[in-house]
């Protein structure tokens, strides 16, 4: 079986960490690097749900998308949080790694896999990375043009429920041929000439005054519908991607997706 540090070296290959952005951890946070992994859980976050789930199952490793200590921490006692899912997973045995960023960038990684399994074509990267395919976001076309409502109704039969949906700006029946989007928050890219030419911009977490402007700016000079979805769902279609991946380069190594729902959100009331 491998060890740690030899699966580790299968993620730097998948998911190199110097594609990360500047600001994120991604790497691992737990584990004994000559520790054997025979058995891997893939989720989108670190919580006490999945962290349960990979110790309670006898995993080896819980591999994550969203690093657990992305900010910095001054402790990590057992009374808060992020301390208690660190102790469990020491004490455990059970590793805890993360590829963020350094796995939106790549090929088959999160957006670009939220684009194909939309059914897109001719996609790109929205922000252009250092190889050809390689950057954050996507941009592509639906293989057939369609309206915003069937757009979103299609969004919605792909992604796992959510309490919060598929919010929409837009008329239903505005046509839709260029798609936009990023996997999890995406405001930061809403000026983005690759957003503003495209007939429709898909992420997630978009905020009342960023899109409140954005959706004016856009009456006055044009611009695409707007579609919030889940941050998590949206990641999540990922996990089967990465594990077959990781399947692949780790033949001897049974790897799984969670199925737990990681959203924070339980339930919307509907007025």
């Amino acid at each position: 079986m491998p060890t740690l540090a030899e699966f580790l070296s299968v993620v730097e290959r998948l998911w190199p960490v110097a594609g990360a952005e500047a600001w994120d951890a991604p790497g691992p946070v737990t584990g004994d690097p000559q520790g054997s992994v025979t058995r891997v859980l893939l989720a989108v976050d670190a919580v006490s749900e999945t962290v349960d789930e990979a110790v309670d199952g006898g995993f080896d490793v819980l591999a994550v998308h969203h690093p657990l200590l992305l900010r910095g921490v001054t402790s990590v006692a057992e009374d808060r949080y992020k301390g208690a899912l660190i102790a469990k997973l020491i004490r455990g045995g059970c590793s805890l790694v993360a590829a963020h960023t350094n796995a939106d960038v790549v090929p088959d990684g999160v957006s670009d896999v939220f684009a194909h399994r939309l059914g897109l074509v001719d996609v790109r990267p929205l922000v252009p990375g250092t190889t050809e395919d390689s950057g954050l976001g996507r941009v592509g076309r639906m293989p057939e043009p369609a309206t915003l409502g069937h757009l979103a109704r299609a969004l919605a039969d792909l992604l796992p429920p959510t309490a919060t949906g598929i919010r929409v700006a837009g008329d239903y029946a505005r046509p839709i041929s260029t798609v936009a989007l990023c996997g999890g928050a995406g405001d930061a890219f809403l000026a983005e000439p690759g957003v503003r030419s495209a007939d429709v911009y898909i992420t997630s977490d978009l905020r009342h005054h960023p899109a409140s402007e954005f959706v004016e700016q856009s009456r006055l000079t044009g611009g695409p519908a707007l579609i919030d979805v889940s941050h998590w769902a949206a990641e999540w279609l990922w996990l089967e991607t990465a594990a077959r991946q990781l399947r692949d380069a780790l033949p001897g190594v049974a790897v799984e997706v969670s199925e737990l729902r990681t959203d924070p959100w339980d339930f919307a009331v509907v007025q």
